[in-house]
């Protein structure tokens, strides 16, 4: 094992750090190779041998990528042992770290949500106000309907035959085309309604003639995603959200605040356009504590609060 960590060092030239690492992955090799009632030489382990241990990391606490590291390690060195001779196959070739548990979904707590959506810029000129009365109605979508950012670029100001999405202000719904071309209609409340009467009374100048985008830029033209980002992030800086903004976390959000509040789980599998509950039930495991116990109604946004 050192004529192998002076090769990594010699022909890889790898970083000290790298290094400590990889004599640490064979430390605990060595120590796996002595603790057997009779000492297991290096030359014939084999992969029960390996998963055996890699067991042993995991219950002593070990984490999967640092479990996916020393495998790294000792499988480089059993390559090497090969390329010498000293070995006839790979004991660790075929052996995996256990899966790294997928991070939870991150979601604002209902304060910062609603704090967001209400937001108001100070406008500047006619301009900035336009604009934003465009970014105000764009978050209360995302976060009042859980909305993708693809499905929310899409959406046209009226149904079509080749319309993505659209928003039926009669219906008080939004349809849209998700994932899969799979369409689905969401409730749109109250607050989010109010904002797109408001954007459709300044929309038409803004638009070019034929433009059929419910949201457009400054040219005239339909929003990319990468233009919402910016705006997004713009105005939650400016809401002093403590925490990176994107279009997901408010469907994130938007999610984790129904489901808190409804713990109906099927019914949010249905807004979200999820087609396997596994995939809702992620929700599920968000820590709550952050969150805010005062609801309205099922959404912070879905109703009028009555002034006191």
């Amino acid at each position: 094992m050192l004529r192998h960590l002076r090769y990594q060092q010699a022909e890889r030239r790898l970083a000290p750090r790298t290094l400590a690492m990889y004599e640490e992955a064979f430390g605990r090799l060595m120590r796996f190779l002595y603790q057997a009632d009779v000492e297991l030489p290096v030359r014939q382990v084999q992969p029960h041998h390996v998963r055996q241990w890699v067991g042993q990391l995991h219950v002593g606490g070990l984490g999967p990528r640092s479990i996916a590291m020393v495998l790294s390690a000792w499988r480089g060195l059993y390559r090497w042992l090969g390329t010498e001779g000293l070995v006839d196959a790979n004991p660790v070739a075929g052996v995996r770290a256990p899966k790294a548990p997928k991070p939870l979904p991150k979601a604002l707590s209902v304060d910062q949500a609603v704090a967001l959506a209400a937001h108001e810029p100070e406008a500047l000129s006619a301009q900035d106000a336009v604009l934003n009365s465009r970014d105000h109605c764009i978050t209360e979508l995302l976060y009042g309907c859980g909305l993708r950012l693809g499905e929310l670029v899409g959406l046209d100001v009226q149904a079509s035959a080749s319309a993505a999405g659209w928003v039926d202000m009669a219906d008080h719904t939004v349809h849209v085309l998700g994932k899969g071309g799979k369409r689905r209609s969401v409730p749109v409340g109250s607050a989010a309604l109010r904002a797109l009467e408001h954007w459709l009374t300044l929309r038409g100048p803004m638009a070019l003639p034929g433009e059929t985008a419910l949201f457009v830029s400054n040219r005239g033209t339909r929003l990319t995603p990468h233009q919402i980002r910016l705006r997004l992030k713009r105005l939650a800086l400016q809401a002093a959200v403590p925490t990176h903004v994107h279009p997901h976390m408010l469907r994130h959000s938007f999610a984790s605040h129904v489901l808190q509040s409804s713990g109906d789980l099927r019914a949010v599998q249905e807004l979200l356009g999820h087609a396997h509950i596994a995939t809702t039930q992620v929700y599920t495991k968000l820590d709550f504590a952050h969150l805010s116990k005062v609801y309205d109604a099922a959404h912070p946004r879905a109703k009028k609060k009555t002034q006191p």
